[in-house]
């Protein structure tokens, strides 16, 4: 039985990709650089600093602030995202979410958060799921962000178990990439293509329950053990 599950916060938990998408567009606008929501997507489990910079990449605008220029601009983002974000109540729980870390509690799994969000602990809070996780890594304490998987293995280390004890779960490919890498196994959720480094994806939160994870879990160790019987 697996140990831990450790998930990612937006498109996962909840989805605040539509308030990011509203906060970037208007200082976008301020840039004079349009953005889409097809951008958007690929900014899924970015940081806010490496965002910037892609946005600012698309009017090759890199060169034309110094770092400290750039942090300001990323502080009035989110502190305009910041505003949006005070609405989210815990009727904004992604479908099954809910009953699934119900589940992992009553079973004894440990939870664990890896979000790029500085905004997690927050988003947490009012969603009414601060005391729902065992452990939550702050990012501003990683050297690198995704699809490194120091995130993901940081986790683990703080909720003192192996990376191959346990469960990751994202829905951008940044992050299915960082569990792999970290030697979780992987759960994604959203679109199978984009996601298809995932061991195993899901196409929404509704489907993603407990006994489906341990059925998953079961159908990896048969793999493996199977695997293992033909190189003795």
């Amino acid at each position: 039985m697996f140990k831990a599950v450790i998930f990612d916060l937006d498109g996962v938990i909840t989805d605040t990709a539509a308030f990011h998408f509203v906060a970037w567009k208007k200082l976008g606008e301020k840039l004079g650089i349009e953005l889409t929501e097809s951008f958007n997507e690929e900014l899924k489990g970015v940081d806010r600093i490496e965002s910037l910079r892609r946005i600012l990449a698309l009017r090759n605008q890199e060169l034309d602030f110094s770092n400290e220029e750039k942090a300001v601009l990323a502080t009035e983002k989110n502190d305009y995202y910041v505003t949006l974000i005070q609405q989210i109540t815990p009727n904004d729980l992604l479908p099954g979410i809910s009953d699934l870390l119900k589940d992992l509690k009553k079973n004894h799994i440990k939870v664990g958060l890896a979000s790029a969000s500085k905004n997690a602990p927050m988003i947490l809070n009012q969603l009414g799921l601060t005391n729902a996780f065992d452990t939550i890594v702050d990012p501003a304490t990683l050297s690198k962000g995704k699809p490194d998987p120091e995130i993901f293995v940081k986790a683990c280390e703080q909720l003192l178990i192996t990376p191959s004890e346990a469960i990751g779960i994202e829905d951008a490919y940044s992050g299915v990439q960082a569990i792999n890498d970290a030697n979780m196994l992987s759960v994604g959720v959203g679109d199978a293509e984009t996601l298809s480094a995932a061991d195993y994806v899901f196409s929404t939160t509704a489907n993603l329950t407990f006994e489906e994870l341990m059925h998953i879990w079961e159908l990896k160790n048969y793999a493996s053990n199977k695997k293992n019987s033909f190189t003795r």
